[in-house]
């Protein structure tokens, strides 16, 4: 894994592509800076990071774009797939460099409110606590963006799907106004999400006969709910969509709030990106 991250790392650094996502970042930031900090005279750093993050939008697809997708297209993704490395190794080789990346650029970004500090009084721990926010949700779009690039072999179109999915997260608290909250439509969403790991279950092993046992199992969990106890499924999907708001649980971070929820939340929700980037190459491997 150490020799894939320092590889990965040098394609970084040594292209423009690091470099480009770097100046980007500094450069919206630094607009937004001048726009919201200095031409106001507004000392409240704290504010100005809660707004940062739809930056997001337009850099951390082309900072992950070429991660799998590029090695698709080349074909060299076969000598990753044939090598010692596992495959746990080289997702989490090709996440920690992009990550690296993006916490060098945070790191440059300090020159902001040292800027400030210069003309007031900063509380420090309010903005070491937003930073902490900024690197963890950071972190859970880095491992979007990954899983965005093993699906496809154009780099193009993995910097779009990324794209998407991080607006997807942005909408969801507008989408989650307007989803039905009857029990009916909530059993209808909940067996469509169960569908979906049924799904995936006979993609991998191709078997009938487990999916369908482990389709009664999920029949026989969800039954005796509907039936004794209907009233937990009303506004489910509205529930079940929370799960996607990365950007809501960011806002305590700016407030100087360190929710240990929230924290483990985003360690979660970059894993189990992860763990499907690893199951969708372990498919690909054995396909």
């Amino acid at each position: 894994m150490l020799a894939l991250l320092k590889k990965e790392l040098r394609l970084y650094f040594l292209t423009p592509s690091g470099w480009i996502f770097i100046s980007v970042f500094l450069f919206i930031s630094g607009i937004m800076f001048s726009v919201q900090m200095v031409f106001p005279g507004n000392s409240q750093y704290s504010a100005f990071l809660a707004n940062l993050p739809f930056i997001y939008l337009f850099v951390i697809p082309f900072l992950t774009m070429r991660t799998f997708a590029d090695e698709r297209k080349m074909m060299t993704d076969q000598l990753l797939f044939t090598g010692a490395t596992r495959l746990l190794g080289i997702v989490l080789g090709k996440f920690l460099s992009a990550l690296i990346v993006y916490l060098a650029t945070i790191a440059l970004s300090f020159i902001y409110p040292l800027i400030l500090s210069f003309h007031g009084r900063l509380d420090w721990p309010t903005i070491l606590g937003a930073y902490i926010g900024f690197i963890l949700l950071g972190m859970s779009f880095i491992a979007i963006g990954i899983f965005a690039s093993q699906l496809t072999e154009n780099l193009f179109t993995s910097a779009v799907l990324c794209f998407c999915m991080i607006m997807l997260t942005f909408l969801v608290d507008i989408i989650r106004r307007y989803v039905p909250s009857s029990e009916a439509s909530s059993l209808i969403w909940t067996i469509i999400l169960a569908l979906i790991p049924l799904y995936w279950l006979y993609s991998a092993g191709k078997n009938w006969l487990i999916t369908l046992l482990a389709g009664l199992i999920l029949a026989s969990v969800l039954l005796p709910f509907w039936l004794f106890g209907r009233d937990l499924f009303s506004g489910f999907i509205g529930r079940s969509l929370g799960w996607l708001s990365l950007t809501r649980r960011f806002l305590t971070f700016p407030m100087g709030i360190l929710s240990l929820d929230a924290i483990v939340y985003y360690l979660s929700f970059s894993g189990f990106f992860l763990f499907l980037t690893v199951m969708g190459l372990e498919k690909r491997r054995w396909s």
